[in-house]
C-alpha cells in the first residue's frame, strides 16, 4: 500500500453571523459546501497558503488572525484499476480569517463552483463536508491544544 501525506490550510471567516464557505463536487457529482481553503504548494508557508486560497475560490483578500487548530485524518483509499491502495493522511490547519478587501466571485477553472455567506444556524442543513462542523467546532470552543479531533482513526 502506497502512503501519502497531505497538509492544507483552510480559514473560517465569520461575519455578522455569516459564515463563509465554498461549494465542490462531492463524490458522483453531488455539491458540497467546504471551508475555503487547500493544499500547500511545496516550499509555501500555510498562511500564505490560506490567502492563496481563498483568494482563489472567493475572490476575497483575507487575513489569517489566528490558528484555530489542526485536524489529522487517516483514511485507506481503495485499490483501482490505475492506482494501488493509498494509506491517505491529512493534515488540515484551521486558521481564523478577517475579509479585508475583495469581491466576493466564484472560482473560475478550479476545484469550486460558488462561494456565498451562509448563516450560522442554517449550516447543518447544507450538504457539506465534516470539516465544515470541524472548524466551526475550533471556531466556537478555542481548544487549549489546538486539537479538533480525537487521534488517528478521527473521521473530521
Amino acid at each position: 500500500m502506497r502512503r501519502r501525506l497531505r497538509v492544507a490550510a483552510y480559514a473560517v471567516c465569520v461575519r455578522d453571523g455569516l459564515v463563509l464557505l465554498a461549494r465542490s463536487p462531492g463524490p458522483g457529482g453531488v455539491r458540497e459546501w467546504v471551508l475555503p481553503g487547500g493544499g500547500m504548494e511545496h516550499g509555501e508557508d500555510p498562511y500564505d497558503t490560506v490567502v492563496r486560497e481563498l483568494a482563489e475560490e472567493t475572490g476575497y483578500r483575507v487575513e489569517p488572525t489566528a490558528l484555530l487548530g489542526v485536524d489529522s485524518l487517516r483514511t485507506a483509499l481503495p485499490a483501482r484499476p490505475v492506482r494501488r491502495a493509498v494509506d491517505h493522511h491529512g493534515v488540515r490547519l484551521v486558521y481564523e480569517g478577517r475579509v479585508t478587501g475583495g469581491t466576493l466571485r466564484p472560482e473560475v477553472g478550479g476545484s469550486t463552483d460558488l462561494a456565498a455567506w451562509h448563516d450560522l444556524a442554517a449550516v447543518p442543513g447544507l450538504n457539506r463536508v465534516p470539516l465544515v462542523d470541524t472548524g466551526l467546532r475550533l471556531w466556537r470552543e478555542r481548544p487549549a491544544a489546538g486539537r479538533a479531533g480525537g487521534g488517528p482513526e478521527h473521521k473530521g
